[in-house]
């Protein structure tokens, strides 16, 4: 049996307990929510988790040596997640006032009930999914749009909201909700909710004119690089400038501080917000040519935690983008995330191998197949001085 996960939404949770023997006996952690205690001495509230566990009477040998006692482990677990699944149906039960059963569940009371257990850090992106998937449902099958039950959700219906999907985004952003919808989807199969996954079998094309459109070419980069205007913001500047060098994400970009960059040896480093604790490789390191040091600058202050870029929020530095690139005269639908992409398909476009750009990038693999490669350092300075100069 795997190692307990607290990370998981299931509630209750399936746990183990390592007995004497060596062996693992099998229990269920529930979440009870919160209960405010006040200390009678000191007046002082605090706010307690409430937990209950149930002992199933389950064991699991740690050490299985034959394909019979393989197969009682595989057995007893199977029977662990049975009981697991039950009790989470009763709990809802009682919390929601339904049942989820495959045949009467409301789906939309699934996806609710989904995105208010999810905790990953895309949870925006998945309610941006489920608002997709509503509206398209509302638009194309409105007799479904207040109850739509399980088995209505078909693969002729997916391929359809897929199209949907493209005919209503722009660049990435529609294979962005599909992947988020996926997963929403995967999860309903997990619980028997649904008892095929209807996605399975959908090849989402991608959109190689939207994908030309989310880049910016070296001469627009160029052309936008030369463009300032009266009261522009020049954190947000320089930090979108920096992303089309390096190919950092907003939301690593806007945590960078002065202590990620070792101006030694003139490189930069930072743990993956997107990865982070989920990936042994979410930390990265990006060699700085000049023109990098010289949009980092120096620190203001002595503080080590001193960020390099000074943002507004990410609606902001979106109004400001498309504020600049319209003054420069740029027509393409550009977010700050197209300068990730612009980044790569230019450092490509110029002879760099993929597997470096995907060290760079701080991928894990590539399509799913490759393997991590680690990018030796040089080839790493070689895709970065392969951009035209950077002269501010």
């Amino acid at each position: 049996m795997a190692k307990n996960d607290m990370t998981t939404t299931d509630n209750p949770k399936l746990m183990q307990k390592r007995l004497s023997d060596g062996n693992y006996s099998l229990y269920l952690d529930y979440y009870m929510g919160r209960m405010n205690i006040t200390d009678p001495n000191t007046g002082e509230t605090k706010s307690k988790v409430q937990r209950k566990r149930e002992f199933l009477k389950l064991t699991i040998l740690a050490s299985p040596r034959t394909p019979l006692e393989r197969q009682q482990n595989k057995e007893t677990y199977e029977l662990a997640r049975k009981i697991r699944f039950e009790r989470e149906q009763e709990l809802k039960e009682g919390k929601l006032g339904y049942r989820l059963k495959a045949k009467s569940i409301n789906f939309f009371d699934f996806i609710k009930v989904y995105y208010d257990e999810y905790t990953k850090g895309d949870k925006r992106m998945i309610k941006a999914a489920q608002k997709r998937f509503t509206d398209f449902i509302a638009l194309e099958y409105p007799l479904f749009k207040d109850n739509i039950s399980p088995e209505k959700i078909t693969p002729d219906m997916m391929e359809h909201f897929v199209e949907y999907l493209q005919s209503i985004s722009k660049g990435e952003g529609a294979l962005t909700h599909w992947k988020r919808w996926k997963k929403i989807v995967k999860a309903a199969v997990k619980k028997d909710i649904l008892r095929k996954n209807p996605c399975e079998d959908i090849i989402y094309k991608a959109d190689e004119e939207a994908l030309k459109k989310d880049i910016l070419s070296v001469e627009e980069m160029e052309q936008l690089i030369s463009t300032t205007y009266q009261g522009q913001n020049p954190h947000t500047r320089r930090a979108f400038i920096f992303t089309l060098y390096t190919g950092i994400r907003f939301c690593d970009i806007k945590d960078l501080t002065f202590s990620n960059v070792d101006y030694s040896n003139k490189t930069i480093t930072f743990n993956q917000k997107k990865t982070q604790g989920h990936s042994s490789k979410s930390w990265v390191t990006i060699p700085l040519n000049n023109g990098l040091l010289s949009l980092i600058g120096q620190p203001d202050t002595s503080d080590p935690a001193e960020k390099i870029f000074k943002l507004p929020s990410q609606e902001m530095c979106l109004k400001a983008l498309r504020h600049w690139t319209a003054k420069a005269g740029i027509t393409k639908h550009i977010t700050w995330h197209c300068g990730r992409h612009s980044f790569a398909v230019n450092i490509l476009n110029n002879g760099a191998n993929i597997k470096t750009v995907a060290s760079l990038l701080g991928h894990s693999g590539l399509q799913h197949t490759e393997k991590y490669t680690r990018a030796v350092d040089s080839l790493k300075e070689a895709a970065i001085n392969s951009l035209p100069e950077l002269k501010l």
